[in-house]
């Protein structure tokens, strides 16, 4: 596109003006209910905008922006079938016993004087098996705060650990939406995005596991914590066993030999399928509402599945929504992507582009800026998945332009556009965690460490250069 069909960076913000006006709305009559369409809405008329004003002011043909929206899908493609293998994996891991099992363990490694941290911990393990920050929370989140209370625990202090183990998991997890999402929109490998993001991740959890452990050391909490509600009804619902921890054990060997992603999330199902066959045969048949197994590890694999466990709060946490789960996730990253590829096809991203382009001087600016502009789109469009494709399509470019490897931009995406979500009232994370916690944003937010020390050390990581390589002189 020649610079004379460039449009003003004043004509290319209207579209995302309008996507931002359009998602207000829809984020006030919706709620945390906004991804289920209103959003994907909001994000078809930003795209109409932009076509609109591209075809009567710049003559831009409507080829031009089929090619680059089948384009842009075409990227994604590979995506789209993780995530349906991602809603396979995480009702087979649940059914299976293997999640159960992690939880069951997970929560009798709780001291009273080690409560914060031993809540963050567990947050970040259940998140981490389950891809869920959301799920985490609500569940055994919310069992964990009502402990805290009981314990007299500030329910901000508690509030705060659960958000930040959350979060850290569903970061890391590569059964997470966001982590996909994340690499896919900048055209990074899943594992390569998860391997390096735990360079800026994990001494971020560390610090943030030293505060909770200090702070609740100097709480002066003795009582005993009541955590037999979990261990009991999972202990009668499923078979509690070590054995099913083989299968997260053999997925992370693979994880660890590169295997594809796909392969390696389809493999991991089947594998935890057969163990569901071998232990769980009972939750088989009444997930089926028959004798058959095979009905029920087929609805495992593909629907949603519902388990009596005699607790309301249990059954919450261990209900999954299989493949047809992740059409929801799936139809918001078409939308996304189509808005994207409109707004690349139009030139507008370019121009946009070139605004930003004047202000990096050098790797901290270019990390910096790339973090303001998720934080920023977090506060202005109100939905985390929006901002990590509106980041990468913004930045993209200009990684590629300054010999930066691709990794770079979805580490820092994720640093900046996925935990800081929670942290912004309208946001749908930030709406979703006070209503379900109970608890105001602005009143845990001083205390989610985790999420707000996470781009404070990507731009810390970014000034020292560590494990940062230009793509001529790529060392890893």
């Amino acid at each position: 596109m020649s610079d004379n069909n460039i449009p003003h960076p004043l004509v290319a913000i209207i579209p995302v003006v309008v996507l931002i006006v359009f998602l207000s709305i829809v984020i006030g009559l919706f709620g945390s209910d906004s991804l289920s369409g209103g959003s994907q809405i909001a994000l078809l008329m930003g795209m109409a905008v932009c076509v609109c004003i591209s075809m009567g002011f710049y003559r831009v043909p409507w080829k031009q922006f089929e090619k680059q929206i089948m384009h842009t899908i075409g990227e994604v493609s590979i995506t789209l079938l993780i995530l349906l293998c991602v809603g396979m994996l995480s009702g087979s891991w649940m059914v299976s016993g293997i999640v159960p099992t992690l939880i069951y363990y997970g929560v009798q490694m709780m001291s009273p004087q080690f409560f914060l941290v031993s809540s963050c911990v567990i947050c970040a393990l259940v998140s981490l098996s389950s891809g869920s920050s959301w799920t985490t929370i609500a569940t055994i989140g919310v069992a964990l705060l009502g402990i805290g209370h009981a314990l007299g625990v500030s329910e901000a202090w508690t509030a705060g650990a659960i958000i930040s183990g959350a979060y850290f998991g569903d970061k890391l997890s590569p059964l997470s939406d966001t982590t996909i999402l994340a690499s896919s929109a900048t055209g990074t490998d899943l594992f390569v995005h998860i391997r390096y993001m735990m360079l800026t991740t994990v001494p971020t959890f560390l610090i943030s596991l030293v505060i909770f452990l200090v702070a609740g050391l100097s709480n002066g909490v003795e009582e005993q914590l009541h955590i037999s509600l979990y261990t009991e009804g999972l202990s009668r619902t499923f078979n509690i066993s070590l054995w099913t921890l083989l299968v997260p054990l053999l997925t992370g060997v693979m994880i660890g030999r590169r295997v594809p992603s796909l392969i390696v999330l389809f493999v991991s199902s089947v594998m935890a399928g057969i163990v569901a066959l071998i232990l769980q045969p009972h939750i088989l048949m009444e997930i089926a509402g028959s004798e058959s197994l095979t009905r029920g590890l087929a609805i495992t694999f593909y629907g949603a599945t519902h388990v009596d466990t005699g607790s309301a709060e249990l059954n919450e946490l261990v209900s999954t929504g299989g493949m047809a789960g992740m059409l929801n996730t799936i139809w918001l990253i078409l939308c996304a992507m189509c808005f994207g590829a409109a707004m690349v096809a139009s030139g507008m991203i370019e121009s946009l582009t070139r605004v930003i382009v004047q202000w990096v001087r050098s790797r901290l600016t270019l990390v910096s800026s790339t973090v303001g502009t998720g934080i920023f789109l977090n506060i202005t469009t109100g939905d985390q998945f929006i901002s990590i494709v509106l980041n990468a399509d913004i930045y993209k470019e200009v990684y590629k332009e300054q010999g930066y490897e691709s990794r770079l931009l979805s580490r820092t995406t994720e640093d900046a556009a996925t935990v800081t979500s929670v942290l912004i009232p309208w946001n749908t994370c930030g709406m979703t965690q006070s209503t379900v916690l109970g608890v105001p944003t602005l009143t845990y937010l001083p205390y989610c460490f985790f999420n707000y020390l996470s781009p404070l050390m990507s731009i810390f990581i970014a000034a020292t250069g560590w494990r940062i390589y230009r793509k001529a002189t790529s060392a890893s």
